[in-house]
């Protein structure tokens, strides 16, 4: 396709009050209504009425985030939506296969194929919930995952498309013959199958995939569809861009098969001044002492003594090399401050408005030229959509910004098809049960 013709892809990423970590302090903010279905089911609507691919909601398994479980609420929304896309993020090292497939499936039923994964491995401070002592280590957490996919699309594959026939005269509903055991004996799992529930809709969910380090990018070369990741500059995007498209032919697979979605995360008003005004709000609510302590822990240093307004040294910070965490993430921070030599409040407010997510600041229009500018020039195939604040974030982006985009001849006056493989121009995985022979 030629680039002329190629079209943006937008997922909103829903995060409360919003992407800037001190959102929910500000005065219009409703932090109460975080767990209220009918206003989540509102923000989603404006994405849908923005025609924008799909909402994804990211989770895990620690911490006080306070925030609903996403098969249910994805459940929930996709019986009151009828477009968009719905990606949940599900972890790989503290689930099952047998659940994942049979969850997602159900989900994609549920949305007539909506549904779409994106796969993690899980942190590090999860391990204690679920009776380990250690999170595995970074390497081996995706030679795991790497099996559990497999295991997982074996059994969406154990029903045949047409193994569900219903029919009354001869009274077979299911055709036995056309639902198979999957016998897979490896080395992480042993799943004998088969599922319980027919085959997606779109025969596989879409895929997605967040992680940026090396061992990241070779998964999502082989397995991904859609990649969420983080760049702070154009440059750094067309690097990434460029290196996973390259490694897509040994996994017999085409550029067009993986959409790179980097994070942006605007501040957006009618002047860029009134935006500027809002980011300085945000920033007068940030809770600097917690910040320093998060950065501590991260860095391995104690930057409590550190003045604010003073660059930071990295004498004795915590390598990349050291991390069995997210290790794109702790390189993304250790590059900003070595590249744009910046004070320890620059660091913290840099990171408040999207936790490492490149951030914008300015008018509708100033953010259509830089997504214009990203897409056309090898840094994007669409972007992953990140309000500071919501729901009014999301509300002048779908009124303003996606307007100039069509204006452009970038971005769908309407939804290509009835399935999010089909918006994102992906086609459907055919059944690949004749391998299973092949299994370990």
């Amino acid at each position: 396709m030629s680039q002329k013709h190629r079209q943006l892809h937008l997922n909103a990423f829903l995060y409360g009050t919003g992407h800037h970590e001190a959102s929910w302090r500000l005065p219009e903010a409703r932090p109460e209504l975080n767990l209220d279905f009918n206003h989540v089911l509102q923000i989603v609507h404006t994405a849908e009425r923005g025609l924008m691919d799909s909402v994804f909601l990211a989770d895990g398994y620690t911490g006080r985030s306070n925030k609903l479980e996403p098969f249910t609420e994805l459940a929930a929304l996709a019986s009151r939506t009828k477009h968009i896309g719905l990606i949940a993020t599900v972890g790989t090292t503290y689930n099952e296969p047998f659940h994942v497939a049979r969850k997602f499936a159900s989900l994609d039923h549920i949305s007539k194929g909506r549904a779409g994964w994106n796969i993690v491995t899980g942190s590090a401070s999860a391990a204690h919930n679920f009776g380990r002592e250690e999170h595995p280590e970074h390497s081996l957490r995706y030679e795991e995952a790497d099996e559990f996919v497999e295991v997982v699309k074996k059994l969406w594959d154990s029903w045949e498309d047409d193994a569900v026939i219903n029919d009354k005269a001869s009274g077979v509903r299911i055709v036995q013959d056309k639902v198979h055991t999957i016998d897979h004996s490896g080395k992480y799992y042993r799943v004998k199958g088969p599922l319980n529930i027919a085959r997606p809709p779109q025969g596989y969910p879409v895929l997605v995939q967040a992680g940026s380090s090396e061992s990241g990018k070779e998964f999502a070369a082989k397995v991904a569809e859609v990649i969420f990741t983080a760049h702070q500059s154009i440059e750094s995007a067309q690097e990434f861009y460029k290196d996973v498209k390259s490694r897509l032919p040994k996994y017999g697979r085409t550029p067009e098969q993986l959409k790179i979605l980097p994070g942006i995360s605007p501040i957006l008003a009618e002047t860029a001044e009134e935006a500027k005004e809002i980011e300085n709000r945000l920033f007068d609510y940030v809770n600097k002492d917690e910040a320093v302590r998060r950065l501590s822990e991260r860095l391995g240093l104690d930057l409590s003594n550190q003045p604010l307004d003073e660059p930071l040294s990295l004498e004795g910070v915590r390598e990349t090399g050291e991390v069995n965490g997210n290790k794109s993430r702790h390189q993304l921070i250790l590059d900003l401050i070595r590249n744009e030599n910046l004070t320890l409040k620059q660091l913290i407010n840099r990171l408040a408005g999207a936790r490492g997510h490149f951030t914008f600041t300015g008018t509708p229009l100033q953010l259509a030229d830089v997504i214009e500018t990203w897409f056309l020039n090898g840094a994007a195939d669409g972007f992953n959509v990140m309000p500071q604040i919501y729901p009014a974030g999301l509300d002048i982006f779908v009124d303003k910004v996606i307007p100039e985009l069509q204006n452009r001849g970038l971005f769908r006056t309407s939804y290509e098809g009835r399935t999010l493989r089909e918006n994102l121009g992906l086609s459907r995985p055919a059944n690949t049960r004749f391998s299973f022979k092949a299994a370990r």
